[in-house]
């Protein structure tokens, strides 16, 4: 279950207070103040973005804490708050991110990554735009966000929410500097309103901010013996990762890191319940005793430090280091930067998201391998209630799921993202019904399916659909979960693979994108029907096959059964077998599909006759005088004709022709038959291993 961090604490009563002590050290005069040194004529002109306003881009239901500074936020343009101000700092340090009234402590981490490595920034922050001051500064400002498969442009305004003069929501160490403030304005307006920040999933800012892929870990317990235990004999489920350091050394310059509490840890009581922090970096040193310990150090994005454990700027840790050790280390830990053991971080965090390094051609590296994944493709499609939305594999109707084909051409390594856009609500449109404050641990989950992805290794020519998914597929993710994105990591040999995505719940709509990341060159395509598709029944499952087929001049165009060369059609023979569900009802749909342009339509339908008892299939011969056991006439001039009945168990022939005799033309011929499929490899749960609840820790005064 998810873990959604804000960085928000309950003890809210003196925000004001703080809020104004911070901007009296800044020693700069407040917005009233330098809003009589801005004349009119200053402003006039410059940008303000309507498809955003200022005082309708708060709030979307007024359901978190902000809400009560409604009436005491102004908006200010950054040269109204300090006289210099400038998109980043000289020194790279002070344009980390601070937080401030809003909890989005997860989006403030993955901006991190942003700072560390320019070829990132300069994606999502255009560089060479007028700043304030230079010519062509026209009070607007470009991003750039990925979204739903490709990068979005998002232009804003610089009027930023203020109270009593001051940034009031997040900003950067160095009060001269905006360009978090910005960026945060970017992605606000992308997801609607600053209050659908409030509460996040670090993973989620990653990839928006890096167009990249992330994971996020456990720390804490996986689940008991037995539902380990399971993972051997099914591999729907499997034990959650377990963060392994050593794993990441190969990218650990490259990767991004951060970590979040559920509940206050105890080495620092301040910092509340569901909070996020950056993993700055982890080194291993020797101690005086000859031992060795790993260090790690966390950034905490309130700005300033919160941690009370052994290894604190004072902490007896530090004794066990030779004193250049010592000083070394202290001296990398910046303002809001502390020190941990690897022990005590197991033992106080609960989970690691960690983001996959991305180089200057933008080409992902596995964090499992180091491999470069040069190649890649997605494509996105969705589930549909009634027709592409047939729930995990418990349900009959699993197969009715899109399905794609992923060709390996040589063996490599493979990462499958299966990535769900986000439902809003359509009672209030935003995104987190849960009320953090009042402690709920049970989330109403309107904004995710819990999904899963599987991938089988067929044959792509001989495809039995029925038989592949009653075999455990080749590789999976652990289970369906409540995540916005899910990530299966796997080696694969040369060959086709059929990869199913699925909700849990049969009927679950929604939209999502499939994205594949490879080492080796791969192709990715859809599993399209040559013809119209089928209505999916709300019961039972069905396979279908598609069989080609043409009607050639002289040889095999015979005409309909007028004529006595009907039976020098194309003939194709079908199978009722025992495992066809029920002796009642339809249980074979036959569509022929007529592969021309609707100028050039023939009259077409078919014949379906009983094959005599004792014949082989492959003879498929049918007695001149036999009568047909069902008909699709008469002829009709359409793309398409269709015919549902009930058929006993038996071998039969299908005879599809024209009307008129020696009428050329290509056909498509979909035999679809409701078989009984016994699940017997698949007892899935929804993901347990990650709790769902809300990273809410805002500062404390």
């Amino acid at each position: 279950m998810q873990c959604i961090a804000t960085g928000w604490d309950h003890n809210t009563k003196n925000w004001k207070d703080s809020h104004n002590e911070w901007a009296a050290c800044c020693h700069c005069p407040s917005g009233r103040d330098l809003a009589g040194l801005y004349s009119a004529v200053e402003f006039k002109g410059l940008f303000e973005d309507p498809a955003f306003i200022c005082e309708d881009s708060l709030f979307s239901d007024y359901s978190t804490p902000i809400a009560r500074f409604q009436d005491d936020i102004t908006w200010l343009r950054p040269q109204e708050i300090c006289p210099s101000p400038a998109l980043f700092p000289d020194n790279t340090n002070d344009g980390h991110a601070k937080q401030g009234l809003l909890g989005d402590c997860w989006f403030l981490c993955a901006c991190t990554i942003l700072l560390k490595y320019q070829h990132l920034m300069n994606k999502v922050v255009p560089p060479a735009q007028p700043q304030w001051g230079e010519r062509g500064y026209r009070g607007s400002f470009l991003f750039r966000l990925w979204q739903h498969g490709c990068w979005t442009e998002v232009t804003v305004d610089d009027r930023l929410p203020c109270l009593n003069g001051k940034l009031c929501f997040s900003r950067c160490q160095s009060p001269t500097a905006f360009w978090v403030a910005l960026l945060e304005k970017a992605y606000a307006k992308l997801q609607g309103s600053y209050e659908r920040l409030w509460a996040g999933q670090v993973s989620e800012a990653l990839v928006d901010l890096t167009g990249g892929l992330a994971e996020r870990w456990s720390l804490g317990d996986c689940g008991t013996e037995e539902d380990q235990g399971r993972g051997s004999s099914d591999s729907d489920w499997v034990r959650r990762r377990r963060l392994d350091l050593d794993l990441l050394h190969a990218v650990r310059e490259g990767c991004s890191v951060s970590c979040s509490v559920h509940s206050a840890p105890g080495g620092a009581s301040e910092l509340g319940q569901f909070h996020a922090l950056s993993v700055m970096e982890w080194v291993d040193v020797r101690t005086v005793e000859r031992g060795g310990v790993r260090l790690i150090r966390i950034r905490n994005p309130w700005g300033r430090r919160c941690w009370e454990g052994a290894w604190r700027e004072s902490g007896e840790g530090w004794n066990s280091l030779d004193p250049a050790c010592t000083l070394n280390l202290l001296g990398r830990a910046q303002e809001a930067e502390f020190w941990v053991d690897e022990t005590e971080f197991l033992l106080q965090f609960d989970d690691v998201t960690v983001g996959y390094p991305i180089n200057e051609e933008g080409h992902l590296q596995s964090i499992y391998s180091g491999k470069l994944l040069t190649h890649s493709h997605q494509t996105s499609d969705r589930w549909v209630k009634g027709h592409s939305a047939g729930g995990c594999r418990n349900n009959s109707s699993f197969g009715s799921n899109p399905q794609f084909w992923l060709r390996v051409f040589e063996r490599g390594e493979v990462l499958v993202s299966l990535l769900q856009h986000r439902r809003y609500s359509r009672n209030t449109g935003h995104h987190y019904t849960q009320s953090p404050e009042e402690g709920s641990s049970t989330t109403q989950h309107q904004h995710y399916q819990a999904i899963a992805l599987h991938m089988w290794k067929v044959e792509k020519k001989c495809l039995n659909l029925s038989g592949t998914l009653n075999s455990p597929p080749c590789a999976s993710t652990h289970c369906h979960a409540y995540e916005r994105e899910v990530v299966l990591h796997t080696h694969l040999d040369p060959g086709c693979h059929l990869l199913i995505p699925s909700t849990f719940l049969q009927g679950g709509e929604g939209s999502f994108l499939l994205r594949v990341f490879s080492s080796s060159p791969t192709s990715l395509s859809a599993v399209k029907t040559p013809g119209p598709s089928l209505p999916l029944v709300t019961e039972g499952e069905w396979e279908t096959n598609y069989l080609r087929g043409a009607w050639v001049t002289g040889s095999s165009a015979g005409g309909s059964r007028n004529f006595l060369s009907h039976w020098q059609n194309p003939r194709f023979p079908v199978t009722m077998g025992d495992n066809i569900a029920g002796s009642t009802g339809v249980n074979v749909r036959v569509t022929l599909h007529q592969n021309c342009p609707d100028t050039d339509l023939q009259a077409i339908g078919f014949h379906l006759y009983k094959t005599p008892e004792g014949q082989e299939q492959a003879e498929s011969t049918v007695p001149r005088e036999e009568e047909p056991v069902a008909s699709c006439i008469p002829h009709c001039y359409t793309q398409a004709v269709s015919l549902a009945c009930c058929l006993p168990p038996g071998a039969y022939v299908i005879v599809p022709s024209t009307y008129q005799p020696d009428s050329p033309g290509q056909f498509t011929l979909t035999v679809a038959r409701k078989i009984h499929r016994r699940v017997v490899k698949s007892q899935e749960r929804l993901g347990r291993a990650i709790q769902e609840v809300s990273h809410i820790s805002v500062m404390r005064s």
